[in-house]
């Protein structure tokens, strides 16, 4: 190499250094958009003590509020075996490998080759060997930033597929735990249900032998019967549904259907003394699903730095070098020959002339971007909506729960009296009937309200965003 070939290799050099460190990246840098949050929950606004605390009950893991041994258990089986939960991980990886690629453009390209041939050509001439060795580098530079974008974008989508796969996990242990709950209520019905055959077939029998005894009619039978046959017709009913619920838990499992094991009775299962929801702006942290959409909207925005770098040159700097080497055997070392070549260069491309093309990917970028703003703030609307709604629904429910067991423990008495009366001839039976049919009607919707509280205090804490920690 000549001097001033290494003259101007060494300007090449420090251009190219140059640019890359005096390179700016065109488009809008990303800042997180201004959005209004209430200063506190709607339904809190009597309770200002609650409105007060800054700590979440979402803050606690999902193993301190499912304090039940075997949901404990269920609800890790599932996040170990859900096939939702595997895609979810799957993707991650996909995202993270799309961000190798795409981060790999913001570095030299070189390849090497290399080519051996041999033989003789006429009798007289020895014969020879020859190794070609050959290597090729380019390195885009990235003047204004249309790589750096794309790789921001790309780091903002595996990002996304993060708090994407969050979300899963959230979802995963709400459901898992809104099924075991329905199941514990459903266990429930079925044992009032069985508790109320047996007393009513002791009802039937006393009452049939009253009439053996002239002292009952033959309506009094009757009447006592039709309690009998509508507590055995709910049987099959409730057992479909527990059938239904353990199959759909299994699912949520990983699992083929099977038994589902039950662990604490749902009259001995713990509410919390009180559930406080934190700073209504923590929602924006803690929940994946808004993570996940400012991770999009930050893709978008760094796509429109990619569309924007489009109208601007592109720059490469090229280069490539190899020798031969020929000798008359291969393992000889005599008559060898080498020859060094190199070349070096740059280019430059710049669009003319696109028809259009140009201005409408960037309009498709910022449009897209619009779209991922005005989800981005769907997304925390929405999360304000869950949590409302699931702060009304646990404080009502929990009205409803307490309400109706002062109706079961009335019907309790009546029946009691009722009873009384007409062993004392005081009443006909039908009283005793109507006591007894409503007291049975009023234990299954108790313990329907009891699963409807747990329930909601199941999606209070999936609304503040708990559980995937």
């Amino acid at each position: 190499m000549g001097a001033s070939d290494m003259r101007t290799a060494k300007w090449l050099s420090v251009a190219s250094l140059s640019i890359l460190l005096t390179g700016c990246a065109v488009g809008p840098n990303y800042h997180r958009p201004s959005v209004q949050t209430p200063n506190s929950f709607r339904d809190l606004s009597d309770n200002p003590q609650l409105q007060a605390q800054s700590a979440s009950y979402a803050d606690l893991p999902w193993w301190q509020v499912f304090q039940d041994p075997r949901l404990q258990e269920l609800i890790r089986t599932a996040l170990k075996q859900n096939y939702d939960l595997q895609l979810a991980t799957e993707r991650i990886n996909a995202a993270r490998a799309q961000l190798a690629i795409t981060r790999s453009s913001l570095f030299p390209q070189a390849g090497g080759n290399a080519n051996f041939s041999g033989g003789k050509e006429n009798a007289e001439q020895s014969r020879y060997n020859f190794l070609t060795l050959t290597a090729d580098a380019a390195f885009q530079l990235d003047f204004f930033g249309k790589l750096r974008r794309a790789n921001e974008a790309a780091r903002a989508q595996l990002l996304a597929t993060e708090d994407a796969r969050q979300v899963v996990v959230l979802t995963l242990v709400s459901d898992v735990a809104t099924d075991y709950f329905t199941l514990l209520q459903l266990d429930l019905q079925l044992a009032i249900t069985r508790e109320t055959i047996q007393t009513q077939t002791d009802s039937v029998k006393l009452t049939q032998l009253r009439l053996d005894h002239g002292v009952a009619t033959k309506l009094d039978v009757l009447q006592a019967q039709q309690v009998l046959d509508t507590a055995n017709s709910q049987i099959p009913d409730l057992e479909r549904q527990i059938g239904l619920e353990e199959d759909a838990l299994s699912i949520l499992l990983g699992n083929y259907p099977q038994d589902i094991a039950r662990g604490i009775p749902l009259v001995d299962q713990k509410l919390p003394p009180e559930v406080p929801p934190g700073v209504p702006s923590s929602i924006l942290e803690r929940r994946p699903d808004i993570r996940e959409a400012e991770q999009i909207l930050i893709a978008a925005n760094a796509d429109i730095g990619v569309a924007k770098a489009q109208f601007f040159p592109q720059i490469s700097l090229t280069g490539s070098g190899g020798g031969s080497f020929g000798r008359d055997s291969l393992f000889s070392s005599h008559n060898t020959t080498q020859l060094g070549i190199y070349s070096y260069g740059a280019q430059v491309s710049q669009p003319i002339f696109t028809g259009g093309a140009l201005k409408g990917n960037l309009h498709l970028a910022e449009s897209q971007h619009e779209q991922a703003l005005i989800a981005y703030r769907e997304a925390i609307q929405h999360a304000f909506g869950d949590v409302s709604d699931a702060l009304i629904g646990y404080d009502k429910l929990h009205q409803v729960r307490a309400r109706q067991q002062d109706t079961v423990a009335d019907l309790q008495e009546t029946v009691r009296i009722s009873t009384l009366r007409y062993k004392g001839g005081t009443t006909t039976y039908l009283e005793v009937l109507d006591g007894q049919r409503s007291l049975f009607g009023a234990e299954l919707t108790l313990a329907a309200a009891r699963g409807d509280e747990y329930r909601s205090l199941v999606q209070l804490y999936k609304a503040l965003g708990g559980g995937w920690q």
